[in-house]
């Protein structure tokens, strides 16, 4: 995102939307530093815990930011003010699954729903239009790009009428639910930076195929923790169910010596 105020503003125009830019590529930095380390350390320390918050806070900054400001560019970027909402939508509630041992919906998830369905037929229709312009591109995006806003839009989606139908989740669905959002999120910051910020990098790394490896790692990430919580959570299952299965006694012949009569006293 490029944001700069036009030849001749006023001084204190200029320094608010270079305040804006700062704040933008700095919660964008942040974010994914703190975001990758929240990945690496233990699940449920205090360093988690510490790496998550700070990871909520700068995805914050920059997804506002960048949707509020992206209508008001140069050349708007439609994209970017989809990407900004969804963004803040899968923290929001990616934070909110683990405040509580159990998620019920609420104001935010309905709020959080409309995102997520206003998102998937943006994606819808952008990806169209882009598709038939004669470019081939929206505002310079190609149609894959918004490929992945139909997707994403559309597991939130569903993850939340799930959540309106059942009343509510706990255990590990509601461990699943933080993770995904949480590496979701991660996912849009890191492909926005090593895919669509190619231009700051040095020139021998622009258009180089292993920008995708550190874009697409949240969601190899995200694939492991969910298939591990899966097994995980089969085992303690399979291993709870065996601790309280009933006893049952074994049957006892009556012609056995040793055994007892029932009418014995």
């Amino acid at each position: 995102m490029t944001l700069q105020a036009p030849p001749g503003s006023p001084w204190w125009l200029t320094l608010a939307a270079d305040a804006l830019l700062f704040a933008h590529i700095a919660g964008g930095v942040v974010g994914l530093l703190s975001g990758a380390a929240a990945l690496m350390m233990r699940k449920g320390s205090r360093a988690h815990g510490v790496a998550g918050m700070t990871f909520v806070v700068s995805m914050t900054v920059m997804a506002s930011v960048g949707a509020v400001v992206s209508p008001f560019l140069p050349i708007p970027q439609r994209a970017n003010v989809v990407a900004g909402m969804l963004t803040l939508y899968l923290v929001v509630s990616g934070w909110m699954a683990v405040r509580r041992p159990h998620v019920g919906p609420g104001r935010v998830d309905a709020a959080g729903l409309v995102v997520a369905l206003g998102t998937v037929a943006a994606g819808v229709v952008w990806a169209v239009q882009a598709s038939n312009s004669p470019t081939g591109t929206l505002d310079g995006s190609p149609p894959q790009a918004f490929y992945a806003f139909i997707v994403m839009g559309g597991f939130a989606a569903v993850g939340d009428l799930r959540l309106f139908a059942k009343g509510r989740v706990s255990g590990a669905p509601r461990l699943s639910r933080h993770l995904w959002r949480m590496c979701a999120a991660l996912f849009i910051a890191s492909g926005s930076f090593f895919l669509g910020q190619q231009r700051v990098m040095p020139v021998w790394m622009r258009g180089s195929p292993w920008l995708f490896a550190p874009a697409l790692a949240p969601l190899v990430v995200m694939a492991y923790w969910l298939i591990r919580m899966r097994i995980t959570n089969g085992m303690l299952t399979s291993r709870r169910r065996r601790v309280d299965a009933p006893v049952v006694p074994e049957p006892v012949a009556l012609d056995d010596p040793g055994a007892t009569s029932p009418s014995a006293t």
